[in-house]
């Protein structure tokens, strides 16, 4: 029987046994950004749904900003634990990206504003579709000035139009 790919629909369904709770040690893949993030060994943290992902997305009004920061702060609240992973919540985040553009190609809306949604730092995300110019593009759109730094692209002043999901 040959192997079929998942769509990106596909992707974005919750996983079983998911969300999970588990005791941050060195060699998780997120680690570094973790304690980047104020997590220590130890601590408890969370592997997120992507529909807990697309849920915080959806909550980003035109003109406003969030990062992956931001939506792992809220998912780390929303479970009382120290820290969400920001690498399945990042994966989860291109998904939903992924997914909503192909959804509109089909003539669906998701309704998931994916393009509002930024790396850490303010960088635009390179796995959206479209790439970052596409990312670029829609950004502009609602009247954010985007600028080069070498060869990746940030959103200037990023921080002010960010939103703060409780």
């Amino acid at each position: 029987m040959a192997y079929k790919k998942k769509t990106w629909m596909e992707k974005l369904e919750d996983k079983e046994g998911y969300p999970k709770i588990l005791k941050l040690e060195a060699g998780f893949p997120c680690y570094k950004a973790l304690t980047g993030m104020g997590a220590r060994e130890g601590d408890d943290v969370v592997l997120t749904n992507p529909s807990e992902v697309v849920a915080i997305m959806r909550r980003v009004p035109e003109g406003k900003l969030i990062t992956l920061r931001e939506i792992c702060e809220a998912i780390a609240r929303q479970h009382g634990v120290k820290a969400c992973c920001t690498l399945t919540a990042g994966i989860f985040v291109m998904t939903a990206a992924n997914a909503a553009a192909g959804a509109a190609k089909e003539g669906n809306d998701l309704e998931i504003p994916y393009w509002r949604t930024l790396k850490i730092g303010g960088f635009l995300n390179e796995k959206y579709p479209g790439g970052e110019e596409g990312h670029k593009s829609l950004l502009e759109k609602e009247g954010h000035e985007v600028l080069a730094k070498g060869k990746r692209h940030y959103v200037k002043d990023y921080q002010r139009d960010l939103v703060t999901i409780k």
